[in-house]
């Protein structure tokens, strides 16, 4: 603070500007000019994309893409079965066991004729175990399927 000090030879004054009020006033006008800066980012976003992403009428959308083709592995009490394009192609149990080489096989014969497709759905018979429902997923991603989805309920 400035105040007037009185000596002998006459007034001298001690001038100690405050800078406190300076500094709030700076905080402030640095945090509105933070505040509105993300504001008007975010508004030249909006605009943009509402603006230029409009479409003209003269542009035709693209056709959708052809239906895709479902491949169900169903795995039943009596061995599994692979569904594909009204296809149905059966692998019994050799001796009691489920024969996971000829699924393989006959998995990797899909991906022959579909190179690419990735998906597949599984199906396992709600008595069988879990690790029917491995082996089979097991089975596809060996084939090259790594998009499984597994069907719930009954396997008809």
């Amino acid at each position: 603070m400035a105040n007037i000090e009185e000596s002998g030879e006459g007034r001298e004054i001690n001038s100690e500007p405050n800078i406190i009020p300076f500094i709030d006033l700076m905080s402030v006008c640095i945090i509105f000019l933070l505040l509105t800066a993300v504001w008007t980012q975010v508004s030249m976003i909006q605009i943009g994309s509402s603006v230029y992403g409009r479409k003209t009428t003269d542009e035709q959308e693209p056709p959708p893409p052809p239906p895709k083709t479902p491949m169900v592995l169903q795995v039943y009490n009596q061995g599994y079965v692979i569904n594909i394009a009204g296809r149905r192609t059966n692998i019994p149990k050799a001796e009691e066991e489920f024969d996971q080489r000829s699924l393989i096989l006959a998995l990797q014969d899909v991906k022959d004729r579909y190179p690419d497709k990735k998906d597949a759905m599984i199906s396992v018979d709600e008595r069988l175990t879990y690790e029917n429902l491995i082996i089979g997923m097991d089975s596809l991603l060996l084939s090259g399927f790594p998009e499984i989805t597994i069907q719930t309920g009954r396997v008809r």
